[in-house]
């Protein structure tokens, strides 16, 4: 078979494959939500699951990595690079292939497979996203994009619902727009504030690279084993703190803050430093924390029980701490102001700029120390403008942003 036949039968295969899930989308209701999010990189549960090898895995690895890698290069922006993840769902062998094409975001700059979300961003040029705020439902969409486009057709990253109890606040964070069930496949994480909404713990769905987990002698609170499915175990493991300083004295001026990453070291923004990449999102459960066959379902630490990690995460390594950048006073505005860039166009109180703060003794350039790595801001009625760079990920963004839309008494 020549190379055009081979390329006529991928196109034919694509859109067949595009018009079936099309077809099973509207009869379950699911259009509106697959093309909306990344859908989580799903493994087979039993043998009986895996897909039939057909003749496309068959093909010579040398001429499936030519056409995936034309692929990659021409798919750059959503929702063409949707075309990038059909590849990885064809078979086994198109998806090692793939996974060794695309790069992680530090690296290229884009948002591919769910596993990007918890990945650091690009070091240069930040990823630009935004947040719609559902005021109705509490519930909050980060979107991939410059800005919202008509029709609602953006891209899905995240969704996060506010879930207000006695004492405290919590933002449910998941992969899809309706299904925020801690015992879902795409819940990823969430975050809690205290009584007073001073501080915010963020927590993943999954262990940092490197991190031995202890269960917190706390947290008692077990589901019923009929409640949690035993391969989806709900654990939550606290990445990082956001801290607003007090306002006793009601001055003016915008709130201060500070977030602590004890997930990534202070060393990642050095020269020649790293940050954690995971590989694996968090199907990987089912490899750690698979019950013995002697054990029961009722052993998982699950639910509202969190698990601490040795401090600091990765051994012998300062964690990284985030301050909010000090705006200067407009005298003609009379108003406190920060460069966004063109990103932020409406005054309020919750726009922000998170630059590193680092010890003199780490040597870290200037420039560096000046860099800012995440900015979130107001640009119109219930949507705000989210920047992130190198080493937050997404979901470290989206976090600590959504911390800005709690109540605040005391710092305000």
């Amino acid at each position: 078979m020549s190379f055009k036949g081979i390329v006529r039968e991928l196109r034919e295969m694509k859109d067949g494959i595009g018009s079936m899930s099309k077809r099973v989308g509207d009869r379950k209701h699911w259009h509106s939500r697959t093309m909306s999010h990344i859908a989580p990189d799903l493994a087979p549960n039993h043998p009986s699951d895996l897909i039939q090898q057909g003749q496309w895995a068959n093909l010579p690895p040398e001429l499936l990595l030519d056409i995936i890698q034309r692929v990659e290069e021409s798919e750059t922006t959503w929702p063409a690079r949707a075309v990038v993840v059909s590849c990885a769902s064809v078979c086994k062998s198109w998806r090692a292939i793939v996974r060794e094409i695309v790069k992680t975001p530090e690296q290229c700059g884009r948002l591919t497979f769910p596993i990007s979300l918890k990945q650091p961003g690009p070091r240069q040029s930040p990823i630009q996203c935004f947040i719609r705020r559902d005021r109705e439902t509490s519930t909050f969409y980060l979107h991939y994009g410059l800005v919202p486009s008509e029709g609602e057709k953006d891209k899905l990253l995240l969704a996060a619902k506010r879930i207000r109890r006695a004492t405290s606040t919590e933002f449910i964070i998941s992969l899809v727009a309706d299904d925020f069930s801690r015992a879902s496949s795409t819940y990823v994480g969430k975050l809690r504030s205290n009584f007073l909404g001073t501080k915010f713990t963020v927590y993943d769905s999954q262990p940092p690279c490197d991190a031995v987990p202890q269960t917190n002698s706390r947290s008692s609170r077990r589901f019923h084993s009929k409640q949690v499915s035993p391969r989806v175990p709900a654990c939550n493991y606290s990445v990082g703190t956001v801290c607003y300083e007090l306002n006793i004295l009601r001055t003016r001026g915008p709130r201060r803050m500070h977030c602590a990453m004890p997930s990534i070291p202070v060393s990642s923004i050095q020269e020649g430093g790293t940050a954690p990449t995971p590989t694996l999102f968090s199907q990987a459960y089912d490899e750690h924390f698979a019950p013995s066959p002697c054990s029961t379902v009722k052993e998982l630490v699950t639910g509202n029980s969190s698990i601490n990690l040795s401090e600091p995460h990765v051994q012998g390594a300062e964690p990284l701490v985030l301050k909010n950048k000090s705006p200067r006073w407009h005298e003609q505005l009379q108003c406190w102001c920060l460069n966004f860039r063109g990103r932020v166009t409406v005054a309020s109180v919750k726009n922000f700029q998170l630059v590193a703060a680092v010890d003199p003794s780490h040597n870290v350039s200037a420039e560096e120390q000046e860099r800012v790595i995440l900015q979130f801001g107001k640009i119109g009625k219930d949507i705000f403008t989210v920047d992130y760079r190198y080493p937050l990920s997404s979901f470290q963004a989206f976090a600590i942003c959504l911390s800005s839309f709690d109540t605040k008494p005391a710092c305000e």
